[in-house]
């Protein structure tokens, strides 16, 4: 049986979120990967908790969590993407990140390569949808 995380979806308006977000860059790079990831997944933007915005959901082992999703933060913009194989390697062309288990730190998205974090998305989310079906 999963266990149940903290994090968990809730009503809180996506949109007030990314407009409440204070330093401007911020605010438009967490906007450019909300459309992104919703088109990516063709899911609606839904807050998980009050800091991350998720796409779609997956029973996992972990339990219910978001295909992918995000959180722009004061020091950078956290991307939830999960790993896969081939998954080093798209994330070595994107461009300036720092990544952890399966996020990826990014201070600037105009630094990024947008084709590559387009592909990352994608195959994130097939490859979740090809572990955890339904």
């Amino acid at each position: 049986m999963a266990k149940e995380p903290k994090t968990r979806p809730t009503d809180a308006s996506v949109d007030d979120f990314i407009a409440a977000v204070e330093d401007p860059r911020r605010r438009a790079d967490a906007g450019a990967v909300c459309a992104l990831m919703a088109e990516a997944t063709g899911e609606p933007a839904v807050m998980w908790g009050s800091s991350i915005v998720g796409f779609g959901h997956t029973d996992g082992p972990t339990g219910d969590w978001p295909l992918i999703g995000f959180s722009p933060r004061k020091a950078n913009l956290v991307l939830y993407v999960a790993g896969f194989p081939g998954r080093e390697d798209l994330v070595a062309k994107l461009g300036r990140v720092k990544t952890g288990v399966g996020c990826i730190y990014v201070n600037r998205l105009d630094q990024l390569d947008g084709a590559v974090l387009r592909d990352l998305c994608d195959q994130s989310v097939r490859a979740i949808r090809a572990r955890h079906p339904g």
